[in-house]
């Protein structure tokens, strides 16, 4: 069954239940983040795993690369559960996860899902046996897995036999069209091999993952066409700052707005120290500013011009943004629809009232050397005039009157 929203048709897709959120089918596209943590260090994981939950991260990834962080996997859920926020938790998995798996049913039985990597996940005559092994596991604990292909961990002995059949054709395709191929037959093939052991497509989840915005779309477009699993959509390593958010953005974009994709994760290189929430929050702009979902109400705000010399309507725009994202988490929890509302804080008066007519509640800001008056709207109608220093302070206010005002209790 398809599902429209904005206009947009979403690809059918079989639905996976991930702990408690589903992916796939006429769910809404999910928010996925990964931890940066060392897993074994569990109070500094169930910390990050908090913060990304609590950020808006539906399902957190974590790393198990070894028995310590196995071990440390059932620890760290309870921690996070204890803090009532049944995140579900995917582990993360190369090399020797038929390994850890097995060792560790505790882990095992604490995650949540599993991510395969086909091309890590053995090699040769080992690569059945221990792929088999994870998805037994899976299948013992009834968990879905992700076959996850990455292009730079591409299996080499599939790609190889792909280059060798490409040459001796008398129109040899591209050698980037070849690897586009191998990694959407090494994501298929493995799906194949899992249904083979009894899995089924409601366990299945698919990325094909890239760090070119021009592979992902081609990739994923060709990808959605030969099957209806489940696809998790991202560049594997999009970068630092706004390369990361523009990349991410231009290629999964132009993916969702043809139907393609039921989880996202925005892979953003973190400045050092810098908040690994920050990929949370673009993920969820992103869906939001394509009409896909709603999370936190947004403030549209002019850029400036010669007109708005001065930074009293950035300074503003700034504490009105910042105050809706931390008074959410209570809104979200008393208020429902609250995420929907719309606020617009303008700079002059050239497109000021207009713009704040057509937000719920907007103010527009007089332009440098005008007077310092702000006149406010709610929904349509202007209201009030706001004077003063203490603008954001009771615009604030007003914001607060009109999500008790206009939104239902959920209790």
């Amino acid at each position: 069954m398809t599902k429209v929203v904005n206009e947009i048709v979403r690809r059918e897709s079989v639905p996976v239940e991930v702990g408690n959120v589903t992916i796939g089918g006429c769910a809404p596209v999910v928010v996925q983040s990964m931890t940066n943590t060392d897993t074994a260090d569990v109070d500094a994981t169930a910390k990050q795993v908090l913060q990304l939950a609590q950020a808006g991260s539906e399902i957190v990834r974590i790393t198990v690369d070894r028995e310590e962080a196995a071990a440390a996997v059932p620890r760290i859920r309870d921690i996070v559960y204890n803090q009532g926020l049944e995140v579900p938790l995917v582990g993360d998995f190369h090399y020797i996860g038929h390994q850890l798996l097995t060792k560790h049913p505790d882990c095992a039985e604490a995650l949540s899902k599993y991510r395969i990597n086909p091309g890590n996940v053995g090699f040769r005559e080992k690569r059945d046996i221990q792929f088999s092994t994870m998805i037994e596991v899976a299948l013992k604990y009834e968990r879905p897995v992700r076959i996850g292909v990455n292009g730079g961990s591409l299996d080499q002995e599939l790609l190889t036999h792909l280059m060798d059949e490409n040459a001796k054709k008398g129109s040899p395709l591209k050698a980037v069209e070849i690897t586009r191929e191998a990694m959407i037959q090494s994501a298929l093939l493995s799906a194949e091999r899992a249904h083979k052991i009894g899995m089924g497509s409601e366990k299945i989840i698919i990325s094909c993952k890239v760090s070119e915005v021009q592979d992902l779309v081609r990739i994923y477009s060709e990808l959605s066409k030969r099957c209806n699993y489940a696809l998790h959509l991202g560049l594997t390593e999009a970068g630092m700052g706004s390369k990361g958010i523009v990349a991410s953005t231009a290629g999964m974009a132009v993916l969702l707005q043809q139907g393609i994709g039921d989880t996202i994760r925005v892979s953003l290189t973190p400045e050092p120290g810098g908040d690994r929430t920050r990929e949370v929050i673009v993920a969820q702009e992103m869906l939001q500013t394509m009409g896909l979902r709603s999370f936190i109400p947004l403030v549209t705000a002019c850029p400036g011009c010669g007109r708005t010399t001065s930074t009293v309507f950035q300074e503003l725009a700034m504490k009105i943004q910042t105050y809706i994202r931390e008074r959410m988490p209570e809104w979200s929890e008393t208020y429902s629809g609250v995420e929907e509302m719309s606020v617009a804080v303008m700079g002059c008066i050239v497109n000021g009232p207009g713009e704040s007519k057509h937000a719920n509640l907007g103010i527009s800001l007089p332009g440098t050397g005008e007077e310092p008056s702000a006149p406010v709207f709610i929904d349509g109608q202007k209201e009030m005039t706001l004077r003063g220093p203490k603008i954001a302070e009771e615009f604030q206010k007003i914001i607060d009157q009109y999500v008790k005002r206009n939104y239902r209790r959920r209790y």
